[in-house]
């Protein structure tokens, strides 16, 4: 592996953009027991997986409510409200990804992400639209993190070194994975550990 990766490669979930189906499920139940129980047994991480490896939304929402009716309403705002799991930014990351992209760093993304509200975030957050070279988008591809070929489709598509890169995810997981393919990988904390790390590698920040 080089020891100085050339190109950056994002995850965008809780990397560049917050999200947590908590904020709007605690302001629905009368309290947060109640919110994470819904979050574990009605729609837990495993059901929004398969909208994140292309189910629709609509297929997503109609598997739930065929097995849960008396959480109708409950169910219906994971779609009807879902922005408002999606608060904005997280802090100073964005402002890292500008300072990158203004020093002529190439810049990736590799996202499990559902392809609608993938789309709806290109709209809110311009930036996702606008400041990669490719974003790869799990629902686009069928296939998610931490699964090694997602990591695969990035390199084959952009003819990218996997040690030429180094990738940046929330997930421990996604990051070991990311090492396994041979990439550098740094594990996101926050904005100022991952400048630090980023200079570390010499990037220019």
């Amino acid at each position: 592996m080089s020891a100085r990766p050339d190109t950056v490669v994002f995850d965008i979930g809780n990397v560049l953009i917050r999200w947590d189906p908590r904020i709007l499920y605690r302001s629905i139940f009368a309290n947060d027991a109640e919110a994470d129980r819904f979050l574990s047994e009605v729609l837990p991480p495993e059901w929004n997986l398969e909208q994140d490896r292309g189910r629709s939304f609509a297929d997503g929402i109609a598997e739930a409510l065929a097995r849960r009716p008396d959480h109708r309403e409950e169910i219906l705002a994971w779609d009807r409200r879902w922005h408002e799991m999606v608060p904005g930014e997280v802090p100073g990351s964005v402002a890292i990804l500008k300072s990158l992209k203004a020093s002529g760093v190439p810049l990736y993304a590799i996202t499990n992400f559902s392809s609608e509200k993938f789309a709806e975030c290109e709209s809110r957050f311009p930036f996702l639209a606008e400041d990669f070279i490719d974003v790869v988008v799990s629902a686009h591809e069928r296939l998610v993190k931490p699964d090694p070929r997602i990591y695969h489709v990035l390199f084959s598509r952009n003819d990218l070194a996997p040690a030429d890169t180094v990738f940046i995810d929330d997930s421990l997981a996604n990051v070991e994975a990311a090492k396994s393919v041979g990439m550098h990988a740094i594990h996101f904390t926050d904005a100022p550990a991952l400048k630090a790390a980023l200079q570390d590698l010499g990037f220019p920040l």
